[in-house]
């Protein structure tokens, strides 16, 4: 068994830039994965996504990654262009004026977009730092989600312990239905005819009443039940689905035992196992 929830995290650090992946991971009906990266990496979103969905069946996963410049690398450079606009108006402001004065570099420099700059973004090169990060993120958020589902199993295995006491006790008790049936019958035939009981038709009556009572069919499909849900625990992959319905069907026989049932021994262990089935299936909400 995996748990839908889990948590992975990796970082790094070098003299030019600091990397952060975080992925964490909350139930969900279905696969939903959102993916958070700083602008220049969005292109990279599918490859992000794609590792992700090869690595989870279901739940809703968050990865953030983030990048942060310690040292940037800017390029600076001299917009000839725009300088040589400025100068040749400069030229012909001088004379309009009547003016002959040299223009001093401070006054160059002082002119809008003469002096650019542009920050160096290799794309490729952040992703050589995050690639590996985003794996090691991927695999400690795995392996938090597989821990997390070791001690989901644990505790549904302890509620299916109480689920299979109850229906021990209660194959132990199954026979006393047919005997208070029958005592049933008698003391209302007695009632209604006193001693003129016809047995053929007090027999008659006693195997319609059995077969209306009977768990008999109810304990067999619940253990069969129990057998299969555990089968299917021990196997990989993501089985909540399948371990959700079976948690039902379970459910849905205890209800009918609890609906037939006459003697209160059986009663008490269907709220026993009633119980423990509710638990079992809070916790298969956080199952893959």
């Amino acid at each position: 068994m995996i748990s839908m929830t889990g948590y992975g995290y990796a970082e790094r650090s070098d003299e030019h830039v600091h990397a952060l992946v975080e992925i964490k991971s909350v139930n969900n009906r279905y696969l939903d994965v959102n993916v958070t990266l700083p602008g220049l990496l969005s292109p990279l979103e599918p490859t992000v996504r794609e590792r992700v969905n090869a690595s989870v069946a279901r739940g809703r996963i968050d990865v953030f990654v983030r990048l942060r410049e310690l040292q940037e690398d800017v390029a600076v450079y001299v917009d000839r262009s725009t300088l040589g606009g400025y100068l040749k108006a400069i030229d012909e402001l001088k004379d309009a004026a009547g003016i002959d004065e040299p223009v001093a570099l401070g006054d160059l420099l002082a002119l809008e977009g003469v002096i650019k700059s542009e920050r160096s973004q290799d794309r490729d090169r952040y992703w050589t730092i995050v690639e590996p990060l985003l794996d090691q993120a991927l695999a400690a958020f795995v392996a938090s989600r597989e821990r997390e589902g070791e001690r989901l199993a644990a505790d549904v295995d302890a509620q299916l312990a109480r689920v299979e006491a109850a229906r021990g006790v209660v194959d132990e008790h199954a026979a006393e239905i047919d005997a208070q049936v029958r005592t049933n019958l008698a003391e209302r035939f007695a009632e209604v005819v006193g001693d003129q009981i016809e047995e053929s038709r007090m027999l008659a009556e006693v195997a319609v009443q059995l077969t209306r009572f009977s768990i008999h069919e109810e304990i067999v499909r619940l253990r069969s039940h129990l057998d299969t849900f555990r089968d299917t625990m021990s196997t990989n992959g993501p089985v909540g689905k399948k371990l959700d319905f079976l948690c039902q069907e379970m459910h849905r026989e205890v209800n009918t035992i609890g609906s037939k049932s006459i003697v209160l021994a059986i009663s008490e262990q269907v709220v026993e196992a009633k119980d423990a089935l509710e638990n079992v299936r809070e916790q298969l909400r956080n199952v893959e």
